[in-house]
């Protein structure tokens, strides 16, 4: 099963909790973009009517190709789930990274206005430790970025500022830069995300720490749902379930 099949079947049965009515995030990235379409082909092929709001530029510019009507929070200020994907997810609390897109700051106002944000993944997303190693997504000011990166440095953080294809410096929908960063393994999420959050100069982290419900990640012979709920062992239940013949 090649990973393009994985996000899309992750997709698709996120796809399935929405119901008549619903007012949706619409998340940004690879695996988002399969759940736009596929809200697109319920709308379609099923009379499914919602109304949505975008995480991203690129987000909008695909719901409007799949005919999805487009809101305000000023017309719509609060949505009953959002729909987006990961770039890590610690299986064992829910809480995710995201950013590598660079829409970060959209999608952290979007989930947070939102009653469940359901991830969506493919199985290579799942880690053993949030942030082990792996980059953490830092939105900053562009005026005296430099200062604000001294900070984060101040935190145990090295960081590169992001790129883009052509070699540019990375711009943001809202205009901010994004520095990648990476902390020392023992560094604690939660803490982190805190510590980050009140440095002068810091936008939004991609440290999304207790938000997420629920995940569907897509393996290869089975999908496994992950709801959190604190009757849940360890704070999270675990479901598989496999594909239909």
């Amino acid at each position: 099963m090649t990973p393009e099949t994985k996000k899309r079947l992750a997709a698709e049965a996120a796809v399935r909790e929405i119901r008549d009515g619903m007012a949706v995030g619409l998340g940004t990235g690879s695996t988002a973009v399969f759940a736009i379409v596929e809200i697109g082909r319920r709308m379609r092929e099923e009379g499914l009517r919602i109304t949505a709001i975008p995480t991203s530029r690129e987000s909008e510019t695909n719901a409007v190709a799949q005919g999805i009507p487009l809101v305000t929070f000023a017309q719509c200020p609060r949505l009953n789930l959002t729909i987006d994907g990961a770039d890590w997810i610690d299986p064992r609390s829910l809480d995710v990274i995201k950013g590598y897109g660079g829409a970060l700051l959209w999608e952290k106002i979007v989930a947070a206005a939102s009653d469940r944000l359901i991830i969506i993944a493919d199985d290579t997303k799942l880690v053993v430790r949030l942030g082990e190693g792996k980059k953490i997504p830092v939105e900053v000011v562009p005026f005296g970025w430099e200062t604000t990166a001294a900070r984060i440095e101040t935190l145990g953080g090295m960081f590169e500022v992001r790129r883009g294809a052509d070699g540019t410096t990375f711009t943001t929908d809202s205009g901010h830069i994004i520095l990648d960063c990476v902390f020392e393994p023992s560094a604690d999420p939660a803490a982190l995300e805190r510590a980050l959050a009140m440095t002068i100069g810091v936008v939004e982290t991609g440290l999304f720490i207790g938000m997420a419900g629920t995940a569907f990640v897509a393996g290869a012979e089975s999908m496994m749902r992950l709801d959190r709920g604190p009757d849940a062992p360890g704070g999270v239940r675990t479901t598989v379930i496999p594909y239909e013949v």
